[in-house]
């Protein structure tokens, strides 16, 4: 083992320890703990079958159905994937499962784990014409989904394996609900299968048809303790996860949450006011969210927010989307240093993350990269760039996908992994995300990325939001035209708003079209899909 192994192998540790993962127990319960981690590897069965050995009474899940604890969902994972095996589904098989974030998400994903299966998540926002093609491509065996998306996944899992996951009360669902597969499964230990299964998480499919990013699950803690050392997540704490859980993020904080024996706490659909009653009821230490929500419940308005105790609160914690460097700060001013930010794709998985420290310092940064990651912004050449210039950005760490599941991949240069964006580093080394690569609008010979504009916009006090795209124009190229969600009240003009970025800003970059709108489209992730913003003259 060289040095450079050693040192990092001693921060891994020294991080772990200092997350309370270990801590004292039973002899016999840390005994079968350890067991269960050699059988299983460091995957959602051992974690469960771990925590259900050293904390069988803690609460694993509060959703709106009440409370599991590790020892019952350890068990009805072993149910459900006893009957899903009965079923047909084995190693090496692919399950969909298209859920809200609840129990049934959580059990499906781990019985799929006991079995060796790979899970296939589908987004809930998908139209029916998406979640045909995708099942076509992907074959999964069984398909697992909520019960009000029967419509939409009626035509592409015909020919499959159906099951219900969560069915409201006195519902006649046309398939076999979880609830009935758990209650006459065995709830019996398991055998291990010999292949661990994958996990596949779709792209936003904000163009066309979703692509699917494959996955094996991690070799050790490394990646867990990279966050773990800018994220101060710790154990046997509450997360209660807003973002949803087919997404990257959320699903990220499902994993890290299994080492940590978390508690989680879930809803199925985000309210702003009753995430925040959830929070404080069940005093979550964790809040994970991606910024649209965040600013959904900054418009909540600090009355409302006041009434909610919070001060269990260590961490909120964003990605999924772009955060304003304005609504990072607001954010802060009203529930404290507690707001990290990180940067990634479901490709890369993670780039660099923000702390609270980073976004008072520098609002609108990304942060810097993790133990173990490295990030560096190459020109078209593949050269990289100094300081304050703007480059591709590159990602390497042992989380990146293995590929699209239909073929093909990200550009890979060097070992690195384009993210697809184009940013810059500042004099202390902190990214800085100008926009995707090819959202770049050239206007009369001059480059112009619309996060620079959006995010002036989004500093104006009568400003919620603003998104920006480029429109063909006969003497420029291109021309920029700005999409402005004005806040209640304001009496805002378009040349008041084309004044304030010329006031700010290079001539070239100011708006030549403003249009008013009540409100963004969004994909279910947060992110403004801008296709929908095409315009139609």
């Amino acid at each position: 083992m060289n040095a450079q192994s050693a040192k990092q192998k001693l921060f891994v540790a020294k991080t772990l320890l200092g997350t309370g993962m270990i801590a004292p127990t039973r002899p016999d319960r840390a005994l079968r703990s350890l067991r269960a981690l050699r059988r299983w590897g460091p995957t959602p069965a051992a974690a469960y079958t771990g925590s259900a050995a050293r904390y069988p009474q803690r609460a694993a899940i509060i959703d709106e159905r009440g409370s599991l604890t590790f020892e019952e969902v350890h068990e009805r994972s072993n149910a459900l994937a006893r009957e899903l095996g009965r079923a047909g589904v084995g190693e090496r098989d692919g399950v969909a499962i298209m859920c809200r974030n609840h129990r049934g998400f959580i059990e499906a994903t781990i019985a799929c784990s006991k079995l060796g299966a790979s899970a296939l998540y589908l987004n809930t926002a998908f139209a029916g014409p998406q979640i045909t093609d995708v099942l076509a491509r992907e074959r999964p065996k069984a398909v697992i989904y909520d019960e009000e998306f029967d419509g939409l996944v009626h035509e592409g899992a015909t020919e499959r394996k159906r099951f219900i996951a969560w069915s409201e009360p006195g519902a006649k669902p046309s398939e076999p609900l979880l609830e009935e597969l758990i209650a006459r499964g065995s709830g019996v230990d398991l055998e291990p299968p010999a292949e661990n299964g994958r996990v596949v998480i779709l792209t936003s499919g904000t163009t066309g048809t979703p692509k699917g990013a494959s996955r094996n699950q991690p070799d050790s803690l490394e990646p867990a303790a990279a966050l773990f050392s800018k994220i101060p997540l710790r154990a046997r704490e509450t997360t209660m996860i807003a973002a949803p859980m087919f997404h990257s993020w959320g699903f990220a904080h499902f994993t890290l949450s299994l080492p940590l024996a978390s508690t989680l706490v879930l809803r199925r659909k985000f309210d702003p006011e009753d995430t925040l009653r959830a929070a404080a009821h069940h005093r979550a230490s964790t809040l994970a969210l991606v910024p649209v929500m965040l600013q959904r419940i900054l418009e909540l308005g600090a009355e409302k927010i006041e009434r909610y105790d919070l001060r269990a609160l260590r961490i909120m914690a964003l990605s999924g989307s772009a955060l304003p460097g304005e609504m990072a700060t607001r954010a802060m001013d009203v529930f404290g240093e507690v707001l990290y930010n990180l940067y990634g794709s479901t490709e890369v998985a993670w780039a660099t993350i923000a702390t609270p420290a980073d976004l008072r310092a520098a609002p609108g940064t990304a942060g810097r990269p993790p133990l173990g990651t490295v990030v560096k912004l190459l020109d078209d050449a593949g050269h990289e760039v100094g300081s304050g210039q703007a480059g591709r950005i590159f990602v390497a760490n042992e989380m990146m996908f293995e590929g699209y599941t239909g073929g093909g991949g990200k550009e890979i240069i060097d070992g690195l992994m384009s993210t697809g964006d184009v940013g810059h580093l500042d004099a202390d080394g902190r990214l800085f995300v100008d926009g995707r690569d090819d959202e770049m609008i050239v206007s009369g010979g001059e480059n112009v990325f619309p996060r620079e504009v959006e995010d002036l916009l989004a500093d104006h006090a009568e400003i919620e939001e603003a998104a920006v795209v480029g429109i063909a124009d006969e003497q420029f190229g291109q021309r920029l035209k700005a999409f402005v969600v004005a806040r209640s009240g304001s009496e805002l003009s378009v040349e008041q708003v084309k004044d304030y970025v010329k006031q700010n800003l290079a001539r070239y970059k100011v708006p030549r079209d403003v249009v008013f709108l009540d409100e963004l489209p969004r994909n279910a992730t947060g992110k403004i899909v801008k296709r929908e913003l095409a315009p139609t003259d």
